[in-house]
């Protein structure tokens, strides 16, 4: 992947771009894991950024829809995570 990245957690972590998928997914991360998600949705996100792999499956989904879009309650409240190639 040559292009950018963007990345963003919907009311969290505004848009934020990076020129390296790795550095992308260790923010959104960084950000992700301190969040109070309970245990199944942080297992779950731990699993899709903070594991081995963790990166090359982000990048599968880029490549193949330039986007992913990833939810989770937090408070009652739905957040998207967001990871795209801007146009």
């Amino acid at each position: 992947m040559t292009s950018g990245v963007v990345v963003e957690i919907e009311g969290v972590m505004a848009p934020a771009e990076f020129r390296n998928l790795g550095d992308a997914v260790a923010a959104l991360w960084e950000s992700l894991r301190v969040l109070p998600l309970g245990w199944t949705q942080f297992e779950a996100y731990r699993y899709f950024f903070d594991t081995a792999g963790a990166e090359e499956r982000v990048r599968t989904f880029l490549e193949r829809d330039r986007c992913l879009v990833l939810s989770f309650a937090m408070a009652g409240r739905s957040h998207a995570v967001r990871v795209e190639i801007p146009r």
